[in-house]
């Protein structure tokens, strides 16, 4: 396990409150605390391990009671009254929060939550990553959570079951990956092998209780795919596209802030198209007139300057890149404390490919990570392509946003600093940060540059490949004309990305199963820098120099909003 920390002499522990908890802080602070107990997972996730040893239940029942309490805690929030900046704040993104929810609730999207990357066919074993190993009552824990498995998968399957009987089904292409995704987990050699093997010195009763956890829990997986191959498979429809009313509500969740589909689609072609404008110039920088981006790439792919051998050398490529951007960025740039200044580096248990961000607990006890999902086999890595990737994950990107956020306990209630996270707020700032990067000279090689503009294509193209494919819009004639489907979908991803055909095939399939998240990313990073020039021009306008480390410190001291919240809060419109 590799960190990158410093030495520095700044506090080593979370700012303590300076402001006395509202009425609306603790009906924030309560609904936090009933939804660690209805959601385990969230509970570790968000660094609470008082339920560590139980899993969601993910039936209509369990559903149902995420919902009322969430009903519940908005009608105490009409009652309550605002009695700052910050109460006013935290009024406006519980009630864009629990409300887009109650909408998602409403249409019965939890019933046909089935996809290749966030559904519970992946919760319950990643939670399992977050676990403390290093103690026999650590392993106890485990053990425990193990033995909940088979009943949360149960759980699962009874909502599943639900959607089928309303005429509610996932996509056939997602069924099928959860099929081989749940026999993955339930085969020999699966991730709960490799769990309890690490479980190396423990007594043999907490030993025989391992293995018994481990054998249910890979039975139960393989009771899910036995569930999906032979009752929810023959009725799940072809079609993958969500459709305009769907995808509307699944964008209003991402976002936090409803955006013309039809004007974000054409902005994603025009933005593709300057981005890629951009690339190419920088490939003729790096092999001369009239090297074209692939050319590029295969010189790149080729000079040993920008390769890494082996994972032990790419988890410390990871932590010295980390570890650079800190040491330029701390006090220059954010201000931050001990416990923000710590970015533990890891290579992930699994082998899918992804490179992913998991956020501090509350006390910090638990750094925030950045994890590398290495696919197996591979041991070869181009840093020139992943440099802005670390920068994106972990400093000043996804690293600096959430610990920031977690340790603002001085202005931020619970659910504010550690249950919220808003995608398009979260991936957009990360987008945002690597063109921050850029301006900052921390991507200095046309490397570099080239390697952070491949990025933002995939940004921009996937813009256009969801919604396109999921309102099955027009297709421009030079990705095939007549209206998107996945087949010109994947065309027009081959000609955009550079990627191996199997990740790039994951991607692809990520797009289908999870409608309107990957443009998050793109459309979040636009309003971020909306928001940044909208403060500028304001400082402009008041005859004031702009003071850029003074905005992103104030917005990202705010914790996870969504958009249009956000928007407000920095303008001094909330309400």
């Amino acid at each position: 396990m590799t960190s990158t920390e410093s030495s520095a002499a700044n506090s080593a522990t979370p700012t303590e409150p300076t402001r006395p908890a509202t009425q609306v802080d603790q009906i924030a602070n309560r609904y936090a605390d009933e939804l660690a107990g209805l959601s385990p997972i969230m509970a570790t996730q968000a660094g609470v391990e008082t339920y560590n040893s139980q899993l969601d239940d993910f039936s209509p029942s369990g559903h149902a009671a995420r919902h009322r309490l969430a009903q519940d805690a908005l009608r105490q929030l009409d009652a309550a009254e605002c009695v700052d900046a910050t109460d006013q704040v935290t009024v406006a993104a519980m009630r864009e929060r629990l409300g887009i929810e109650t909408e998602l609730f409403e249409a019965g999207e939890h019933l046909r939550n089935l996809n290749n990357v966030a559904c519970p066919v992946q919760d319950v074993r990643s939670v399992f990553d977050l676990m403390p190993r290093k103690t026999a009552d650590d392993w106890a824990v485990i053990a425990a959570r193990l033995a909940a498995v088979p009943a949360s998968l149960a759980s699962y399957r009874a909502a599943l079951s639900e959607g089928q009987r309303r005429g509610m089904l996932p996509a056939l292409r997602q069924v099928r990956i959860g099929i081989g995704q749940a026999q993955g987990m339930a085969g020999e050699g699966s991730f709960f092998d490799d769990l309890i093997a690490a479980a190396d010195a423990v007594p043999p009763t907490l030993a025989h209780d391992l293995a018994t956890g481990a054998a249910q829990a890979k039975a139960a997986y393989g009771d899910l795919a036995d569930f999906l191959a032979d009752h929810l498979a023959p009725s799940a429809p072809d079609r993958d596209a969500v459709g305009r009313e769907r995808y509307e509500l699944a964008s209003r969740y991402f976002l936090g802030s409803a955006v013309d589909l039809d004007e974000a689609y054409a902005w994603g072609l025009d933005e593709l198209a300057r981005v890629a404008a951009e690339q190419q110039a920088v490939a003729e920088e790096i092999g001369g007139p009239g090297t074209s981006v692939q050319d590029a790439i295969v010189q790149l792919d080729k000079d040993p300057r920008w390769q890494i051998h082996g994972t032990d050398a790419l988890r410390q490529w990871m932590a010295d890149v980390s570890q650079a951007a800190m040491d330029g960025l701390a006090g220059s740039q954010f201000d931050v404390t001990d416990q923000v200044r710590r970015l533990e580096c890891m290579i992930a248990p699994t082998h899918d490919g992804i490179i992913y961000y998991t956020g501090p607990s509350q006390d910090f006890s638990r750094p925030g990570r950045m994890w590398w999902s290495v696919p197996e086999g591979v041991t070869d890595f181009a840093t020139w392509h992943e440099r802005t990737t670390v920068y994106h994950e972990g400093v000043p990107g996804h690293h600096m946003q959430v610990a920031l956020a977690t340790a603002n306990q001085a202005e931020l209630n619970r659910w504010r600093r550690m249950f919220v996270w808003v995608s398009g707020h979260g991936e957009g700032w990360a987008l945002y940060a690597e063109r921050l990067m850029d301006a900052l000279g921390y991507l200095p090689e046309p490397s570099d540059r080239f390697g952070m503009l491949d990025a933002q294509r995939l940004r921009s193209a996937r813009v256009v490949f969801d919604i396109g494919v999921h309102l099955e819009l027009p297709a421009p004639a030079e990705w095939g004309g007549g209206t998107w489907t996945p087949d010109k979908g994947w065309a027009f991803l081959r000609k955009n990305v550079a990627m191996e055909e199997a990740f790039l095939r994951f991607e692809f399939e990520r797009y289908l199963g999870w409608a309107g998240q990957a443009p998050s990313y793109k459309l979040g990073e636009r309003l971020w820098t909306a928001a940044r020039d909208a403060a500028a021009e304001s400082a402009r306008a008041a005859g004031r120099e702009f003071d850029i480390k003074q905005f992103h410190m104030r917005a990202l001291r705010l914790g996870s909003l969504g958009l249009d919240v956000l928007r407000d809060a920095l303008t001094g419109t909330s309400a």
